[in-house]
């Protein structure tokens, strides 16, 4: 810590708790993660905020739904406005055409337990104009860490592929973390 500060920690383990134990929060974390649901799909639509497309900011279904106004593949239409959470949203009062997930149900997320990348990859090979579907700041680079994935999406890696290449580090960091966990690891 700052100025060589130590302090003393403790950790109480909760009791009847694994990581297979659902968890509702009790107050939304955020105006953009309204739901359960919301929350599950987070970690596996929040690099879309690193493009072109919308994730539902500026309606009331944030990280349920994605689409764009030029994408041909989806059944599903919305158009974000300005409200809390999302004074300024990405295609504001425009309609976008896109897909829902809003009917999934959360234990079926749940059960997931990992990043499902199909959505974004099934986007980025329908989306008709492919030079602007990642954002001129690449912040997709620093929502993954670095310009991989961005540049194995471009190159047209399957999900497989991308997942392989992240087979080592995941290993490495699997290894250095044991020591710290509190509950059995889930695998």
């Amino acid at each position: 810590m700052k100025n060589g500060v130590k302090c003393e920690l403790s950790f109480v383990k909760c009791s009847n708790y694994d990581h297979q134990t659902a968890y509702e929060l009790p107050i939304k974390p955020s105006p953009n993660l309204p739901n359960l649901r919301s929350i599950y799909l987070y970690p596996w639509l929040c690099f879309f905020e690193g493009t072109t497309a919308s994730v539902g900011r500026g309606t009331n279904q944030q990280f349920q739904i994605y689409g764009h106004p030029d994408y041909p593949a989806g059944s599903y239409r919305f158009t974000p406005v300005s409200r809390e959470g999302a004074k300024n949203p990405k295609h504001q009062n425009k309609e976008c055409f896109g897909h829902s997930l809003a009917e999934m149900p959360p234990p079926q997320l749940f059960q997931k337990a990992q990043i499902d990348l199909g959505y974004l990859l099934r986007f980025y090979q329908a989306f008709p104009n492919k030079d602007q579907f990642f954002l001129s700041n690449n912040f997709i680079d620093k929502l993954a860490g670095s310009d991989q994935l961005r540049q194995q999406i471009i190159g047209g890696r399957s999900e497989a592929e991308i997942r392989s290449s992240w087979a080592a580090d995941l290993a490495n960091f699997k290894a250095k973390r044991r020591k710290y966990l509190l509950y059995e690891d889930f695998e």
